[in-house]
């Protein structure tokens, strides 16, 4: 079985690139082998990823491990069964510096404050909490400080709001935003809901049955979609806010 076929995608660095498409079209399978998180003796994975010029798909593990979590951040979509619930939030958000770099202990911490910082939490507090103790926009939030502790080029967002009511939602899409502007990373983020992707990316790609049948700006897919796909989607959006209405 093909899970995805043909796809082509490009990220520039410090751009927002859209996926988008019905659940069972190919993103997040995308997205994980993009980050090499696809257990290769379980799949037969042909083309060409590179970050930077150097081909990820033929590295050595050990090679390809020191590229994930350092320069490859993800976030994935569900952050109550991201964390591991006897670890405090401090120790789980600075496991990639104590993996990835030589960072003493004192110098890792001070790091983590930073990142918890940056996404907007109390992080004095949140360092010594567990996961239990925190609301679902908080554990988003340091998922998320998680992800880009180590100044990652690209960061990989999963749904990465589908679990969150709209408010919080539209914090943590201002919060990407604001994270992308301040440290340029680059992003690829994942969605189903084609509003949250014309909020945030520059430019995107929609998928059906693991193919990518429509690229380009935000502005031109939502003003003038070429593929009957694609219009549908657009189509059942307007249906939803007319049937809200």
């Amino acid at each position: 079985h093909e899970a995805v076929r043909g796809i082509d995608l490009d990220i520039a660095a410090g751009e927002i690139v859209g996926l988008v498409g019905e659940s069972g079209s190919g993103k997040s399978v995308t997205a994980m082998t993009v980050a090499g998180l696809i257990e290769r003796k379980r799949a037969e994975i042909s083309g060409s990823v590179t970050l930077d010029r150097r081909e990820l798909l033929t590295l050595p593990r050990g090679e390809l491990r020191t590229i994930q979590g350092s320069e490859i951040g993800v976030v994935f979509q569900e952050p109550m069964t991201a964390f591991d619930p006897l670890m405090r939030i401090g120790a789980q958000v600075g496991e990639a510096l104590r993996i990835h770099t030589d960072l003493d202990a004192a110098a890792r911490r001070e790091r983590v404050l930073a990142a918890l910082c940056e996404v907007d939490l109390d992080a004095q507090d949140i360092y010594s909490k567990y996961p239990h103790e925190c609301s679902g926009g908080m554990l988003q939030r340091a998922l998320i400080a998680a992800a880009i502790v180590t100044h990652p080029k690209l960061l990989i967002a999963d749904e990465p709001t589908t679990a969150l009511d709209v408010s919080v939602q539209g914090q943590i899409l201002a919060l990407l935003r604001k994270l992308n502007g301040e440290l340029g990373t680059s992003m690829l983020f994942i969605s189903h809901d084609l509003g949250v992707v014309r909020r945030l990316c520059t430019h995107a790609c929609v998928m059906q049955h693991g193919m990518i049948v429509e690229r380009g700006t935000v502005e031109d897919i939502f003003r003038a979609p070429q593929h009957p796909y694609t219009r549908a989607l657009l189509d059942a959006v307007i249906e939803i806010k007319r049937g809200n209405a």
